[in-house]
């Protein structure tokens, strides 16, 4: 067996100057979070004397907007898989006419620029009632959600071997049961890929959360974070403190469900 080609010093120094600098704004940003009031943008490059008064200030003025992105967020995952998931196994499994051309009209939805759909939800939402309400933010965050976990979901169902389904077919088992039972525990790496990005674009969104809200009652945090700069800009401890805040649950999310997303859809279908 070949072994692999040793990275020398040089390599190695260049990658660590290299993540150095891509991680010395969250580096700055966790240390103007802890600095006093007041101090944050002429602040040492340690806090020597950490601060946690900007934390306390930003859960108390930014922990509604916090819980309502998570709200959203999950519940963006829970709807985007519930309609991927079926809609993916039929595509991936069943011989429909016209699957190219549904592939296609899904890929197209993942072109239309955010703002031509908020546009187009604000006068449907109006309509309905859904304005500032967090379910009308889940069901526009599904629009980016659901054609993309079609399109990975679809991808890995695509590769589970037949046999498999097969062997549930022979010992009794319908579509729905072969679909619940079978399909999706092996596909649980794909149904995590999916959900990881369906959280993120949900936790990320700012201009669905600008467009469909018009109040302060519901507010995710991307939105809470713009004002708060705007109406805080003397408190940058404060600031920086709803920005780490904000991150920690996507960071959390990916460390975790990291081996999940590299994972292969069948791995340990087949013993």
């Amino acid at each position: 067996m070949k072994r692999a080609p040793r990275r020398g010093l040089p390599s190695t120094l260049a990658g660590i100057v290299l993540l150095a600098l891509m991680l010395f704004p969250v580096y700055w940003m966790v240390n103007a979070s802890l600095q006093p009031t007041g101090t944050a943008l002429g602040a040492g490059w340690f806090p020597l004397h950490p601060d946690f008064g900007g934390y306390t200030t930003a859960l108390r003025d930014q922990g509604g907007s916090l819980v309502t992105s998570l709200v959203v967020a999950l519940g963006s995952v829970v709807l985007s898989l519930g309609l991927a998931a079926p809609a993916a196994y039929a595509l991936a499994r069943f011989p429909l006419r016209g699957v190219n051309a549904v592939l296609f009209a899904v890929l197209v939805t993942q072109m239309v620029p955010d703002i031509v759909v908020a546009n187009a939800l604000y006068g449907a939402y109006n309509d309905l009632g859904l304005l500032n309400s967090r379910a009308g933010l889940v069901l526009a965050d599904s629009t980016a959600g659901v054609p993309f976990s079609i399109l990975v979901l679809r991808s890995f169902m695509q590769g589970i071997p037949r046999e498999i389904v097969e062997a549930a077919r022979v010992d009794g088992a319908g579509r729905l049961r072969i679909f619940f039972s079978v399909v999706l525990p092996v596909s649980r790496n794909a149904l995590i890929t999916a959900a990881v990005f369906t959280f993120l674009f949900a936790w990320s969104d700012f201009l669905f959360a600008l467009t469909l809200t018009t109040t302060q009652n519901v507010r995710p945090i991307t939105l809470g974070l713009y004002q708060y700069i705007g109406a805080h800009a003397h408190q940058w401890n404060a600031t920086m403190a709803t920005a780490v805040l904000a991150s920690v649950p996507a960071a959390v999310l990916l460390v975790v469900a990291q081996r999940h997303v590299a994972a292969g859809a069948t791995g340990g279908s087949v013993k």
